[in-house]
């Protein structure tokens, strides 16, 4: 019975992670789109330390304790509302509070194939990671694993975003994922340990690029 447990609360999470589900997460790029036009990103070896950069110190890691306390807080409306709106906060541009509030609101749309009662989320509008925390933890998933399976979607996302922009190719992007698999793991053991205590970035390169992003003459993102 666990083991079938276990298999369900991974099928969800890599079903509401996947690329195909509706929140419409390949229009965006966090500010990458900016950096490879101003050619601080141009191949496999850059791509990868800018994720880790973001992931030890930048956005990735302040989202990975927001989803962490959504999971926490998933049968805890005014918790929940806290939680959305310290993200909206740390939003650092116009297109990043853009990016974490409409992938919120598509998940929360999206994922209404999965009731949960117990799970005490006020309305449907939440920041994404807060949105995703709330909905793994009302589920049981697991807070380790959902904190894993997000942080690799959004690397994944990265990858796929340096190969439209051709600053890669499929095969080293695969090959980036891959050996990026013990940062990921490591980043959300520690953030599942940790708490908003925890919050904070020092990446001011990327958070220039997302604002300068704004106002890019000629995009394929939105962000």
């Amino acid at each position: 019975m666990a083991e079938h447990a276990d298999t369900q609360a991974l099928l969800r999470l890599v079903t509401w992670l996947s690329p195909a589900f509706p929140v419409g997460s390949f229009s965006y790029s966090g500010g990458l789109e900016q950096a490879i036009h101003d050619r601080l990103v141009t191949g496999a070896d850059d791509l990868r330390f800018w994720c880790e950069t973001l992931l030890d110190h930048g956005t990735t890691w302040n989202d990975a304790l927001l989803l962490a306390e959504g999971y926490r807080a998933c049968d805890d409306a005014a918790r929940l509302i806290a939680a959305s709106e310290l993200a909206e906060a740390l939003a650092g541009s116009r297109e990043r509070h853009m990016e974490t509030m409409l992938l919120g609101e598509a998940f929360l749309a999206a994922v209404g194939h999965w009731p949960h009662a117990s799970l005490e989320f006020p309305g449907a509008r939440a920041a994404y990671p807060v949105a995703v925390g709330a909905v793994a933890g009302a589920h049981r998933t697991g807070l380790e694993a959902a904190l894993a399976a997000f942080l690799n979607a959004t690397i994944s996302n990265a990858v796929s975003v340096a190969i439209r922009c051709g600053v890669t190719g499929q095969r080293d992007g695969v090959g980036m994922l891959a050996r990026m698999e013990k940062t990921i793991g490591a980043v959300a053991t520690r953030a599942a340990r940790a708490s908003l205590d925890d919050l904070g970035a020092a990446t001011i390169i990327a958070d220039i690029a997302s604002l300068r992003h704004e106002i890019l003459h000629s995009r394929l993102f939105r962000t």
